[in-house]
């Protein structure tokens, strides 16, 4: 058995789970307090695109380790996995344990350019996995955008 049909899932799972950790102590008090535009979607949806999107980045990774072309680029675009895993877990900490939301909206700025350069990344090697990726871009921007606006609804 390969190490990445191991290593995969469980960053995957404890990002998923640290970041869950993470949010519903916000959620259950401070979050229901704040103001949210009325477009802010509800936190089941939230949940459900997390998890499609957790599965996807999941499977462009399982893709790009197993790729071919990947072997000279392997280590720079695990690292780059690794850094959008912290960031997506200190996004969590920093906007619903912390209520750095300013601080927040920046770190999920950082977050999206974690994923366009995974995408870049990823297509020479599987373009199928960087289109896995291209879902997880366009959710980061809408969630830094989301969050500059309940910042700036807050302060």
């Amino acid at each position: 058995m390969k190490l990445n049909y191991l290593l995969i899932p469980l960053v995957t799972l404890a990002v998923a789970v640290g970041g869950s950790v993470l949010t519903s102590a916000g959620v259950s008090g401070w979050y229901k307090t704040i103001k949210l535009p009325a477009w802010t979607p509800p936190g089941s949806v939230i949940g459900l695109v997390w998890t499609a999107i957790f599965a996807l980045t999941a499977a462009a990774a399982f893709l790009v380790w197993n790729g071919s072309g990947a072997k000279p680029r392997l280590g720079l675009i695990a690292v780059v996995f690794l850094l959008n895993a912290a960031l997506n877990v200190l996004w969590s900490l920093l906007f619903f344990r912390l209520h750095f939301m300013f601080a927040a909206g920046w770190e999920a700025a950082l977050l999206d350019l974690t994923v366009i350069a995974l995408i870049v990344l990823c297509w020479p090697i599987s373009r199928l996995a960087a289109v896995l990726l291209m879902p997880y871009a366009g959710w980061a921007a809408f969630a830094t955008y989301l969050t500059f606006t309940v910042w700036n609804l807050n302060r």
